[in-house]
Order: C-alpha cells, then structure tokens, then sequence
C-alpha cells in the first residue's frame, strides 16, 4: 500500500574541509535520495575566497543551501563578520538556493537571495521559544529555522508545534538524542526540512542521524500527516532493535506507521511528562509505546492498573502501551506471553498443558519475574534458583513457587529449565549458568538473545533436549505488540529476519 510523500525536503549536510572533500561528499549524497544539499562553508579549511564559490557550489539536480556559521552559534568560522557575510554574498550569487543568516544579523547587513533565519540554543530548550519564532516570522526572511537542545523528547512536540503555528516555512529541530523524533517525523508536520548526515562521523550537530536511517530504518519515505505514530521508551534506547522491527513489520503489513526512539532519563517526572505531552497533542497520532528499562514500573504507574491487563498487575510492570483515538490508555505486560508462547510452541503443547509441570526458573531479576508470574498462573509447579536465596524466596512467596540456591542445581528435578540470568550473554559467551544438563530435563529455555546458540543451549542440544532461545522470546513479545497496537497477524517472519540480520552484524 503505497502513501503520498510529505514535501519536506530531505537536506544532507556536507562537512569536509576541502572543496575536493566536500565534491567527493556530493557525488555519494547524490546518490542518497536527498533532494537539497546544504555546504558547511564554515567547516572549509582555509575558508573560502568569494572567487571560489562558483567552482564549490556545483550541485546539480540539487537544491543548494549556503551556511557560513560563526563560533557564536556553533559553527567553525572565525573570521571578521565582514568577511564571513562577503561568502554568503557571493554564495548568492553563485546561484545557492538558500542562504542561512543568523537571526542575530541585521537585516540591513543580510545578503541577497532566499534568505533562511537560524537561530541556535546548544544548552537546553529557550523559555521565550515563542518569542524567538514571532521575531523571525517578522523578519523579512522567506524561512523561519530554529534549533535548540532538548532534553526530553516532549521537546521535539515544541518543535511540530512551532512548525504547525509558523506562516512561513519552517524548520525546527530539537537537537541530542532525546530529540531526535523531531528530524524523522519533520515531513509529518510538513517542515521546511530535515537534516541528516552523509555518513556516521559527519554530523554537523546533536543527534542528527543519516540519510540512510531516516530512509531504510525510519520510513521517510512513506511518512506524512496521517502517519501513526508508535515508539520505545528506554534509557539507554539507542542500541534498541525495535525501530527495526516494528517499522520492517509496517512496511511488510502496508500500515501507514512509524516508530522512533524515545530516550526517557530515569524517574517518573521524565516519563509523566513525556505521556502528557503525548495526550495533550491528538494530532500526533500517536498509538503506542513499547516501554523498556528503567519506566516499565512508570508506566504501570501512569496507566492505572484498572487499565492494565491482570497479569501484568500481578508481575507489578508493563511493557506495552496502547492509546486510542480518543486518549484513554491501556497497559500490557507482552515479555511474560513472548515467553510462555516461545516455550509452549518448541514443547508443541498449549499455556494450559504446562499445569503441574516441574519448571526451574535461574534468576529472580526483571526477566524471571515475568516469567515466574506465568508459569505459576497457568499452574507450573515452578522453582526459583538464585545466587541471594532469599531474594528469589521473597519472589517465590509472592507467586506460589519454590525457592533453592544455586548448589541446588545439580539434584533438580526439573522437566524445563528457563535461564533467566546473564551468564551467557556477549562478550562472556564461554559462561554457562549449568555445568552438566541433569537427566531430567526436556526442554532448556535460554532467554539471552545474543549469542543466539549460547554455551548453555548447545549443551542442550548435544543432550538431545528442545530448545528454546531468547530469539524466540524477544520476537514474539515484539509480535505481540504489533497485534495489540494493529489487530491484525503480525509479519512474523519479517520481524525475525531483522533481528538475525542485527545479531549477524
């Protein structure tokens, strides 16, 4: 199902400090699918003569913006003011399409040409935000741009806000990695633009990602003002997998959708204020968030559980958060049904089967709670194995189960085992949570995702027992997720193949 295509130009910037460097830079972002290029003039080393202009700014099939920035705004020039806005003169008449004059310019002294004003905040979001925007709508410059550093991604609202209220076009950017909703999602809100970088490494500010991620990653695309919106709220949240999977898995289906990173800092202030924005803003479109660490506890708290599915109340945490059109919000807990469903289709039984079955679970962190929570409610007769014995009785009191330590292990009788620890997991892969696989043990379920073959899983195997990997358990919480959000079968297949693809480097 093909969508409409926003107009907001896709700008990649050019950072070299020759011109033969910033040449060789425009023959690979020609082949990008950008439509605008903007030239660093300031990154130049050593700047340039006005003479050379012409020569430099040879972009052809490519609108061209010219940005000469001084240090007072960011930027590397350290020239006389004189001399940098001679550039910018003769940028203009070089034939650049824009040229960026910093609002602080007199207009007196401004060049000629389409004159794009900027303003720039490198330490946080300005109070007088509003002001700054009335004062350049003012101007006489054709195109509004302000930058500032947000530090929750509600600020990059403030920057579709500025954008849905400004009368010219504008573009807005919350800058840093909280920020970064406000360059993927800038053709949503019909932006003037989006800047991105040619490659990592070549940033020209904060959080700007490259034109590859805001295309084949982001569905840049394909995102307009219908476009549903859909998130992970982390922290940290850059090394997520689940942009990945989820907007693959909306490309496969045909939904008009995109999903972004939210870094959240930890504590409740952060996220409530992140949710109210959301809420406060319908047009948005926003529909759901995946929740990881360190809100899942947040995100129960602000849901209500009255709102929440009664397992995930049981297991105290949410992973899942759905919004309807009309605001009101839902909480579910995917992990612990990721899990069940992994185990109980490698077992080819159903949730129902595993009632009295002996299950020892290894670990009493986050995972095992989870996992604990639904064995003991589809009535497993469970064991916690944990190195603070009286951490994993104190779980085990909570939902019915049994608690031993670990040098328990070599006398269990268990039919299952679940690893629920990070003893395993990469770089560590030559770590196993059990020396020997006992004889009674069926099925071993390893819930570490990376190695996907961990040491404790080949030992399985090589004892003849079913296996299950954190693989299984990560994509199906995810495919979960993408049912509760949509309605519909999730592309499974799809989703499993972006993460090999991601473990396979």
């Amino acid at each position: 199902m093909e969508h409409p295509v926003n107009n907001t130009r896709l700008i990649c910037t050019l950072t070299g400090d020759t011109p033969e460097a910033m040449a060789r830079q425009l023959a690979q972002a020609a082949n990008t699918g950008c439509d605008t290029v903007e030239y660093r003039l300031d990154y130049l080393t050593p700047p340039p003569k006005p003479s050379d202009l012409p020569a430099i700014l040879n972009a052809p099939g490519l609108d061209v913006i010219a940005t000469c920035r001084p240090l007072r705004e960011g930027g590397k020039f350290t020239g006389t003011e004189t001399d940098r806005l001679a550039i910018l003169q003769a940028a203009a008449e070089a034939g650049a399409n824009f040229i960026d004059v910093e609002a602080d310019v007199p207009e007196t002294d401004r060049p000629d040409g389409t004159i794009i004003s900027s303003r720039h905040d490198f330490e946080t979001c300005p109070a007088d935000l509003a002001e700054q925007v009335a004062e350049m709508e003012a101007s006489s410059a054709a195109i509004n741009k302000i930058a500032f550093t947000a530090s929750n991604p509600a600020d990059a609202f403030k920057a579709f806000d500025v954008i849905r209220e400004s009368r010219k076009p504008t573009l807005a950017l919350a800058m840093g990695e909280a920020g970064l909703p406000s360059r993927i999602l800038a053709g949503k809100f019909g932006a003037f633009g989006t800047f991105a970088a040619l490659a990592d490494g070549l940033e020209s500010a904060p959080g700007q990602p490259t034109i590859t991620e805001l295309r084949d990653l982001y569905r840049w695309d394909a995102i307009n003002e219908d476009t549903e919106l859909y998130g992970v709220i982390g922290c940290p949240v850059g090394h997520s997998m689940s942009p990945a999977i989820h907007n693959a898995a909306f490309t496969a289906a045909g939904i008009n959708a995109a999903y972004v990173p939210l870094l959240i800092e930890p504590g409740a202030e952060d996220f409530n204020r992140f949710l109210d924005a959301v809420l406060a803003r319908p047009q948005l479109n926003w529909r759901g968030l995946s929740v990881t660490i360190p809100h899942k506890h947040n995100a129960m708290d602000f849901v209500g559980q009255e709102n929440c599915d009664p397992l995930a109340v049981r297991i105290g945490a949410i992973n899942t958060i759905t919004i309807s059109p009309d605001g009101k919000v839902r909480g579910d807990n995917t992990d612990y049904a990721g899990a069940i469903d992994a185990l109980c289709d490698t077992m080819e039984i159903t949730r129902e089967d595993l009632a009295g079955r002996e299950v020892a679970v290894l670990g009493a962190g986050g995972a095992g709670r989870a996992i604990v929570a639904a064995l003991t409610h589809y009535k497993a007769k469970t064991t916690i194995y944990n190195r603070t014995v009286s951490r994993g009785e104190e779980l085990a009191s909570e939902f019915g189960a049994a608690a031993c330590g670990l040098d328990a292990l070599a006398t269990m009788q268990a039919e299952v085992v679940i690893n629920c620890t990070p003893i395993g997991m990469h770089p560590k892969v030559d770590a196993s949570p059990l020396e020997n696989i006992p004889e009674s043990v069926r099925v071993v379920f390893d819930t570490i995702y990376n190695p996907i073959r961990t040491k404790l899983l080949t030992a399985a195997g090589n004892a003849n027992c079913l296996t299950v990997t954190g693989l299984d358990m990560f994509v199906n919480q995810a495919v979960a997720q993408f049912e509760i959000w949509t309605d519909q079968p999730a592309p499974s297949e799809v989703m499993r193949q972006v993460v090999l693809n991601r473990l396979n480097g």
